[in-house]
């Protein structure tokens, strides 16, 4: 079964607000919760409460228990429709906290021995960065459907073979891009399916994170990362709104010093870069991702259309007002148990849309498609950047 990308989604600001915050634990580091952990009031429409479709469990692997404790962030373990049957981190104190968390008793010390079990049937992939296409391959390879944390992969190469395996496996692949589920993106989206904006002409998006203090990384990846390398926060403020992708960039790059981006195996020397990407539709995008802006942390965007405008509300013409006014734009609830979580209330929906496109065998709202159009832009804009905005042509990925 197919469907749309373009789902429908809440904002704050278009209407009475139904708020809830998440009651699992933020993440800290040195006393102070990880930006984008903190767990703030999310837009909930209380007359659209969750209904069951399925009295299934499906078997699950959680893989992954780092500084950010990912694999538990996204209401998996606590889901009606799921059991997790087995987890797995490297590090055997770690692999021990997420079994408790996920009140799991059945251990691995690897992913590619999780994989083995034939008994799971999906797995969430929380592992470090530049192995998520590697191991996402290795779960579809095994017969699994599969999610993961962003980014899609590091390199065109890597994002080229997990397109390739997705295609051939006919498994379900989700990136949990949680920009996607913000209540302002979730409400653009909406909007734009029922043709409030028109045709988007210009859309923004940024991701400021700033990079010191360091979060801890697995053998030291975030360190010198490239930010346009982990660009989904900002990208999706225009490919989960409209369903389209990029097709060319320029992009200018900020040399922060070695204070923010110390010597690194990446060679990078940008803190800050920003892409201005030409739209599937002729529109145009400007989206930035900046680790050295020190005071704000922030994933949010834009959109400009023909139509109407979303800045921080929408204000179109009479037409496309009265139009939204029509709107349902608030996120629907979530199964028992499950919270909206962190990344603006985003996680508990991300993983119920893993869970619900298994079940009803229909393509996730951030599908390989879209997991790839949200990534490889930015890999594209970094070479753009080390060519002094140099315009590049940006790999397209469509199901035929």
């Amino acid at each position: 079964m197919q469907i749309s990308r373009r789902h429908f989604f809440t904002t704050a600001g278009l209407g009475l607000a139904a708020m809830q915050v998440g009651s699992s634990v933020a993440q800290v580091v040195d006393g102070k919760i990880i930006p984008g952990f903190d767990h703030t009031a999310t837009d909930i429409d209380p007359d659209t409460p969750w209904k069951p479709i399925s009295d299934r469990k499906i078997k699950m692997g959680l893989v992954g228990y780092g500084v950010c404790r990912f694999a538990t962030e996204f209401g998996l373990q606590n889901h009606p429709n799921v059991e997790v049957v087995a987890v797995s981190d490297l590090i055997p104190e770690r692999c021990a906290e997420l079994a408790k968390a996920a009140k799991c008793a059945k251990t691995y010390p690897s992913l590619e021995e999780l994989v083995k079990d034939k008994n799971i049937e999906a797995v969430f992939v929380a592992t470090d960065a530049p192995s998520h296409a590697q191991h996402c391959i290795e779960v579809l390879k095994h017969d699994k459907h599969v999610a993961t944390a962003v980014p899609a992969a590091f390199d065109v190469e890597s994002a080229d073979r997990v397109w390739e395996t997705v295609k051939k496996s006919g498994l379900i692949y989700s990136m949990f891009e949680t920009s996607a589920y913000h209540d302002n993106c979730f409400a653009m989206r909406k909007i734009y399916n029922a043709g409030g904006f028109g045709e988007i002409i210009y859309s923004e998006g940024e991701y400021f994170h700033y990079a010191v203090p360091k979060i801890d990384s697995y053998k030291g990846w975030r360190v010198g990362c490239p930010p346009m390398w982990y660009p989904t926060h900002s990208t999706a403020y225009y490919i989960c709104v409209t369903g389209g992708s990029f097709t060319s960039v320029s992009c200018q790059g900020y040399k922060s010093g070695e204070a923010v981006i110390p010597p690194n195996h990446y060679k990078n020397e940008f803190g800050s870069e920003v892409a201005l990407f030409r739209t599937s539709k002729g529109g145009m995008s400007r989206m930035l991702c900046a680790w050295d802006v020190q005071g704000h942390y922030a994933e949010n965007g834009r959109n400009f259309g023909e139509k109407g405008s979303f800045i921080d509300r929408f204000s179109g013409t009479e037409e496309t007002n009265a139009l939204v006014a029509n709107l349902k734009l608030k996120k629907p609830q979530l199964p028992p148990g499950v919270d909206p979580g962190g990344h603006g209330g985003s996680h508990g929906y991300l993983g119920n849309d893993f869970v619900e496109a298994i079940l009803l065998n229909r393509r996730p709202l951030v599908d390989i498609v879209a997991a790839l159009n949200l990534t490889v832009p930015g890999i594209i804009a970094h070479q753009s950047a080390l060519k002094d905005g140099e315009l590049l042509k940006i790999p397209q990925y469509v199901f035929s």
